[in-house]
């Protein structure tokens, strides 16, 4: 991934306020809804994406204390799509994606090393299947291991005002929209209301 700082336009030191700041005009700017029935809308798709990743990964490396090097990478490893430095997230994160979800269990399986991201995904699987207890246990661990971390906690506030019942839209794949693909739209929406390893 470029500098997430560039992608985002501010600098390295920038406030947290700054920040976020800017993620939320380039939200407004480059959200999808914006440009339905729009031969650009499959451009506003890839850039709100890069920009959700590029926020992602700031905060990701500000709650772990971590700086950015020019070369995409951090204290921990090179941050992938995904935002995940860790190689066997990303893959957990693309298999669920895809709806593989036995192969990405195996994946979480042969983790020694239970992050808070561990706990996220494991949690998503659990989500898809309709475990919604389990779900929500499991993304309570990881905003409790990593409460900075947006991602997490979207995931865990969208399960408990829902008190279970999530939304699912009709068709979805037949697998039910998750966690992972609720955070972005509900960050969006949060900014255009103008609220606030394995080893």
């Amino acid at each position: 991934m470029s500098d997430p700082y560039q992608v985002l336009g501010v600098k390295p030191d920038a406030s947290d306020e700054e920040i976020k700041r800017a993620y939320r005009e380039l939200a407004r700017k480059y959200h999808p809804d914006n440009y339905q029935n729009n031969p650009l809308s499959d451009l506003a798709e890839e850039k709100m994406k890069e920009i959700n990743e590029a926020y992602d990964a700031i905060l990701k490396q500000r709650s772990g204390g971590q700086s950015y090097t020019s070369g995409g990478s951090s204290s921990q490893g090179a941050y992938n799509r995904q935002g995940s430095a860790d190689p066997a997230m990303a893959q957990a994160r693309t298999l669920i994606q895809n709806g593989n979800l036995n192969q990405a269990e195996q994946v979480l399986r042969a983790c020694r090393n239970r992050t808070a991201e561990w706990y996220f995904l494991a949690g998503s699987i659990a989500y898809r299947r309709n475990y919604l207890d389990e779900a929500l246990q499991n993304y309570r661990t990881a905003v409790n291991m990593e409460p900075n971390n947006m991602e997490y906690r979207q995931a865990y506030n969208m399960m408990q005002n829902s008190g279970g019942n999530v939304y699912r839209p009709a068709g979805y794949g037949g697998a039910g929209m998750d966690a992972m693909d609720c955070c972005t739209a509900l960050m969006c929406m949060n900014c255009l209301c103008g609220g606030g390893g394995c080893r």
